[in-house]
């Protein structure tokens, strides 16, 4: 289920719409009803140390104040 940003052309809102399905009718402005809507370039989720693998996969970085 995708998250894509939107501006509307009409009043400057910038809106995030979640899609379920790809037959959802294109998003209107939540602010002004507004039809015309343009896509904006997302930035993309990225884990830092990849995908966890269960045991040992995944090592969280250790916080330099909390070392005992």
């Amino acid at each position: 289920m995708p998250i894509f940003e939107y501006v509307c052309e009409e009043c400057d809102c910038q809106f995030e719409q979640l899609f379920l399905s790809p037959k959802d009718p294109p998003p209107e402005c939540p602010k002004c009803h507004g039809k015309k809507v343009k896509k904006l370039m997302s930035i993309g989720n990225v884990r830092p140390h990849g995908i966890p693998t269960g045991s040992g996969g995944f090592k969280a970085p250790s916080c330099m104040s909390c070392r005992e």
